[in-house]
């Protein structure tokens, strides 16, 4: 039976596999408060991206055996150059802006795929997914309210964070053709982190037991949610958890007025619904046009 059909028969086990992956992400937002700004953004990121390696000690003998390849070796360094300075970002802005904003805004991230898949890869665009990403653009103009509010470095730097993870997504697609799922995140994991080593360096600070602790945390809610997530795929199609998915931008607004007293601002919650609804738009007609292709696609 193929992956797609098995995928279609345990729509709830997906659904629940997706909830636990964004609850898992609330705590790695949690986690990211907690521990604050005394710790440089980039010093934040390499510790808990340092202190997750340990999560590839059980699959270490079999990346030894598999080996690398100069193209997998290639792209791996690329995708783990991008996904470095997003990184150091996405810890600026969620340490320096509320939970809510920096979860809506996240969800450009497949909005900057589909551009990037136009621009570097060649796919055409069409109306209606052009359309899709003009909306997201005019949910991310609600958030930000330029010329209305002031627009902070930590809302730039969350546009840069989803604009290097879209490039860096279009970089895992190719490397999951060439490579082992295990191999892909372990080339990020490693090349992140000694990517991080010279920005880190010039501002290290003696970290406390405290925040260790939170950045441990932070690493295993992370890879906890990715586990989780990939669970999801494999349980039900893109139609059923992309949705559940969603209930992410809820729970950040939730957990942000909670537990860190942050203001509820309704337009920030519009803006964050206007993008969701275009990224969900996308989704739909992507599955709508893939089934097409499948029925067309002789047995």
């Amino acid at each position: 039976m193929l992956m797609s059909e098995k995928a279609a028969d345990r729509p709830i086990v997906g659904a629940l596999w997706m909830g636990l992956s964004g609850l898992c992400f609330i705590g790695v937002y949690v986690g990211v408060k907690l521990v604050g700004t005394r710790l440089p953004a980039a010093e934040s990121a390499f510790l808990r991206y340092a202190l997750g390696l340990v999560f590839l000690l059980p699959v270490l003998r079999g990346l030894l055996r598999e080996g690398l390849t100069w193209q997998v070796t290639k792209l791996g360094a690329g995708r783990a150059f991008l996904h470095t300075f997003a990184v150091t970002l996405w810890f600026y802005a969620m340490a320096r802006i509320p939970v809510a904003e920096v979860s809506a805004m996240g969800y450009l991230t497949p909005i900057f795929v589909t551009l990037g898949a136009v621009v570097i890869l060649g796919e055409r665009l069409a109306l209606r997914r052009g359309l899709a990403i003009v909306v997201a653009i005019l949910g991310v103009l609600v958030i930000l309210r330029p010329g209305i509010r002031e627009i902070t470095p930590g809302h730039i730097a969350m546009l840069g964070t989803t604009l290097c993870f879209g490039v860096s997504y279009l970089i895992a697609k190719r490397l999951t053709d060439l490579a082992s799922a295990d191999m892909v995140v372990a080339l990020l994991s490693v090349g992140v982190t000694i990517g991080l080593i010279p920005l880190t360096i010039p501002v290290w600070i003696a970290p406390t037991s405290f925040e260790v602790g939170m950045l441990l945390a932070v690493a295993t809610f992370a890879v906890a949610g990715h586990y989780s997530m990939t669970f999801a795929f494999r349980s039900a199609p893109l139609t059923v958890t992309q949705p559940v998915g969603f209930l992410q931008l809820i729970w950040s607004v939730a957990t942000g007025y909670f537990l860190f007293g942050e203001h509820i601002d309704a337009l920030v919650i519009l803006g964050g619904t206007i993008i969701v609804g275009s990224v969900l738009y996308l989704t739909l007609r992507e599955a709508q046009l893939k089934r097409k292709r499948e029925r067309k696609t002789p047995l």
